[in-house]
């Protein structure tokens, strides 16, 4: 899976299509994202001794084929590759050529 934890991407299918947002988790062994602002889903939580029961919302996970990395030097998502530095293995950005951290 070539999206990471902090990373920024690009919602490019599905009822959040268009939305950016960082990446909050990455699931690898279920190619999963948890994206925020993106798949707000509704959680009910039961009472506790100090909190009172009440409605949340929170993102939910979404499948990393549906997101693509969000260039900010290109503004506008990109596909990711990878290439040797000093005999490192490194993202590249494929729009504008940069490292990706």
């Amino acid at each position: 899976m070539k999206i990471k934890k902090n990373d920024t991407v690009l919602v490019i299918s599905g009822k959040d299509k268009g939305k950016t947002g960082k990446v909050l988790k990455a699931i690898p062994s279920e190619n999963r994202v948890v994206v925020e602002g993106v798949n707000i889903q509704t959680k009910h939580q039961k009472a506790k001794q100090d909190i009172p029961a009440q409605i949340v919302k929170v993102e939910g996970p979404i499948d990393a084929s549906n997101v693509m990395y969000y260039d900010k030097k290109a503004g506008k998502g990109s596909r990711i590759g990878y290439k040797l530095e000093n005999g490192k293995k490194v993202r590249v950005s494929k729009a504008s050529g940069q490292v990706i951290e």
